[in-house]
């Protein structure tokens, strides 16, 4: 009498049972590759997305160089024209208020000197830069080189009261200070809350 494996199906041929019976061990082989496969595109994805915003930075950082490059590359020739801006300057200061009103010839050479400076500081702006007013302003070290201090009891205390030099900006950065003097022996300025900076030491 023959005896059933309890391993077996009844009705179903062993050889059919012996091929069915690795079937739950590959669903859970495939289930598992699946999960493999899904974490690594997961990954895949991430670093994707990784480059891409790394790429992103460094085509902003690269945009913004050119920018700043174009922005300042007259820097160095700005400079020695300033030079030029400062010459006319003292051509005009070396004229007497008397001479332009009595004689002709210093009153059309002063028109002159004048409408070449207008002329080369409107060059100048076209390209970002402008002269910083100081007269009548609050001292700021970041725009300001202080020469002297002035007494004048009429004037808070660390206010421009002279210009020895005119400054200038090129494109919101400083391209030379202007040389000033500063009031002192006034009251003292109200805090400006706008600056930040204490010019009362």
């Amino acid at each position: 009498m023959t005896t059933q494996n309890e391993h077996e199906i009844p009705g179903v041929p062993p050889e059919a049972q012996a091929d069915a019976a690795p079937a739950p061990a590959a669903a859970d082989a495939a289930a598992s590759r699946e999960a493999e496969l899904e974490a690594e595109l997961t990954t895949i994805k991430d670093q994707l997305l990784r480059a891409v915003a790394e790429t992103e930075n460094v085509r902003r950082r690269l945009e913004q160089q050119a920018e700043e490059r174009g922005k300042y590359a007259v820097a160095g020739f700005a400079k020695d024209m300033l030079q030029v801006a400062d010459n006319l300057r003292r051509a005009l200061d070396s004229i007497p208020a008397e001479a332009r009103e009595t004689d002709a010839v210093a009153r059309t050479l002063a028109e002159g000197v004048e409408l070449t400076e207008r002329g080369l500081l409107s060059a100048l702006e076209r390209y970002g830069i402008k002269r910083i007013e100081a007269l009548g302003q609050r001292f700021d070290p970041h725009l300001h080189q202080a020469m002297m201090e002035v007494e004048d009891p009429s004037q808070p205390s660390g206010m421009v009261v002279l210009e020895m030099q005119a400054g200038y900006v090129i494109a919101e950065r400083l391209l030379r200070p202007a040389m000033v003097g500063v009031s002192k022996g006034g009251p003292k300025p109200l805090a400006n809350a706008d600056s930040g900076v204490d010019t009362t030491a």
